[in-house]
């Protein structure tokens, strides 16, 4: 079986690519969301590390985490583990990018949220469908209106419409847009080479903990108890697990509204 993580050493090892490696929807399932985790603490054994970049393989970046792991008997242990990689990436303190083509979408977009940077090309399509599913996304909730305001954070949550890659960008989600992925991949080894490489590894992990030192205490504070709600309070409805079940069904749910 393949390798869920691929882990590439780009630029004499300042700059390490996370690939999301289970096309074509690239899931952050377990076993994912097990790899980047490992990936992301051995990036704290090497203090050259400037730079961590995280990209899908194939045509897409991520659909999402494992709906079948969002069911009531199986939320509170895929949330921990979910909510364990984004307390990983605050505590490594390391720059971070989301290299995005294709479908960005619930999970997915989440661990775009949680790096500094997003660069995409025209082909991605961002958004958080979860209330499609009769649930929504904790940690969008509280990292989306502290990327883009409360008022987008609501638009994207509450419709859980998609968003194309210029309306993303005008939005201010994404840093800077590409044609392609062949553009964005060279335009981001050209950004970094300008703005990451000639800076100190050091001085870059101290100025993340000082730019997020708020970004970071919220998370902290909130995330569990958003995460306490959606298991105790939102999975104990009939609509939660019916969107679940109905998606894992293939057909439409029957909301009762309650």
């Amino acid at each position: 079986m393949a390798e869920k993580v691929l882990t590439e050493s780009l630029h004499d090892s300042q700059v390490v690519r996370l690939t999301l490696n289970a096309p074509k929807a690239n899931i952050l399932d377990s076993q994912m969301m097990s790899g980047l985790t490992a990936a992301l603490d051995s990036v704290r054994s090497q203090p050259r590390v400037k730079f961590v970049q995280f990209v899908g393989a194939g045509d897409h970046f991520c659909f999402g985490a494992s709906v079948p792991e969002h069911t009531r008997e199986n939320a509170p242990r895929m949330l921990e583990q979910f909510h364990g990689l984004f307390y990983t990436l605050a505590d490594l303190a390391v720059p971070t990018a989301a290299l995005v083509s294709g479908n960005c979408l619930g999970g997915g977009m989440e661990l775009a949220l949680m790096c500094n940077f997003i660069f995409a090309d025209r082909t991605a399509r961002l958004g958080q469908p979860e209330i499609n599913l009769g649930v929504f996304p904790p940690p969008a909730s509280l990292l989306l209106p502290m990327k883009v305001g409360q008022a987008k954070a609501d638009d994207i949550i509450l419709t859980g419409r998609i968003l194309s890659a210029d309306e993303a960008a005008d939005m201010g989600l994404v840093t800077q847009l590409f044609d392609n992925r062949e553009s964005l991949l060279e335009g981001v080894n050209a950004w970094t080479e300008k703005y990451i490489l000639p800076k100190s590894a050091m001085s870059l992990r101290h100025t993340v903990q000082a730019a997020r030192w708020q970004f970071n205490r919220e998370l902290r504070k909130r995330l569990d108890k958003i995460q306490d709600f959606y298991i105790d309070e939102l999975m104990s409805t009939h609509d939660a697990n019916e969107g679940i079940t109905a998606f894992l069904e293939k057909r439409l749910p029957r909301w009762q509204d309650r």
